[in-house]
């Protein structure tokens, strides 16, 4: 099947059919063919330089050698532009995760994001405007499924881990990109040069808490990696509550929680708190399957009170 004809089949917005390859292409472009791949590299490569407010459709024209016109034949408005050059920047490489190991898969997917946010700070500026439908960005959220394979959790809840961890990634690269167009140096944007002065100003009397961590450099400190302490807190958190029975937890009763806390770990009670997940999906499908015979019931009465 021609990439045409699935286009013509879908009802898409036009930069994520542009981003799949399914839009309809211009049939004839400028005498020095242009592509919507060289758009978007010269779009990228000028908000590395210059920020993403330098994008503009006259600017990556002018830097093309083409008119503004000729650009709004392959990509149709700046919205577009900028979630195909998200997409663009989100083809990172991926380790393939563990099978075994959910945890370090998505500590590994989460650091591996955070270097597309490194190399360009603009990234994070992008607004987000719905659910991600673009080829790369799924890519990144299907390796990181990938990763929770062996989790056992709805699909629901997998899906709320991975914007868990994306939003966490995003946040910090906000920081970061604030931080790379401040054109403060490191030493400046840690707060050392300015520690003895704060520490004259931030008084036990006033900042009972806050005082001590100035006085002993942990407010200053820039060896502690604090990205990384996030993801293993964000995981911890997770697999607590995978520990706990998972959706299940939120239903269970005081004192089966507490149990189920206490003794988590141990393989029967994780096998049995599957079993009794098993059970209750087995038990909604059921319910389900008598509401639709029901309804599939009342639905032939009707029909055969209507022909008498």
């Amino acid at each position: 099947m021609s990439d045409e004809h699935v286009g013509a089949d879908l009802a898409l917005p036009h930069a994520v059919a542009l981003s799949w390859g399914v839009a309809e292409r211009p049939q004839r472009g400028p005498k020095r063919e242009l592509s919507i791949e060289r758009i978007v590299d010269a779009a990228i490569e000028i908000a590395d330089a210059e920020g993403l407010g330098a994008v503009s459709m006259a600017r990556v024209a002018s830097a093309l050698g083409f008119t503004t016109m000729s650009l709004y034949r392959y990509v149709t408005s700046k919205d577009d532009l900028l979630l195909l050059m998200q997409d663009a920047v989100a083809d990172i490489e991926l380790p393939e995760p563990p099978e075994d190991d959910w945890r370090a898969g998505l500590k590994q997917w989460t650091v591996a994001n955070l270097g597309a946010f490194t190399r360009h700070p603009w990234y994070s500026r992008i607004p987000i405007s719905g659910t991600p439908m673009t080829p790369n960005v799924m890519r990144l959220i299907d390796t990181a499924l990938r990763a929770l394979r062996s989790a056992p959790l709805r699909d629901e809840e997998k899906m709320a881990c991975v914007l868990l961890l994306a939003s966490y990634v995003r946040g910090v690269g906000d920081v970061q990109s604030d931080i790379a167009t401040s054109g403060a140096t490191a030493e400046e944007v840690s707060g050392a040069p300015f520690a003895a002065a704060l520490a004259q100003l931030v008084t036990p009397d006033r900042f009972p808490d806050l005082a001590p961590l100035i006085a002993g450099g942990a407010y200053t400190n820039t060896e502690f990696d604090d990205f990384a302490f996030g993801i293993e807190r964000m995981l911890d958190g997770i697999q607590r509550y995978i520990e706990q029975g998972g959706s299940g937890a939120a239903v269970t009763a005081p004192d089966d929680a507490r149990d189920v806390g206490l003794y988590g770990s141990d393989k029967r009670v994780k096998e049995a708190a599957k079993a009794r997940r098993e059970a209750e999906k087995a038990l909604r499908d059921a319910r389900k399957r008598e509401r639709d015979a029901l309804k599939s019931a009342r639905e032939r009465a009707q029909k055969e009170r209507g022909t008498r």
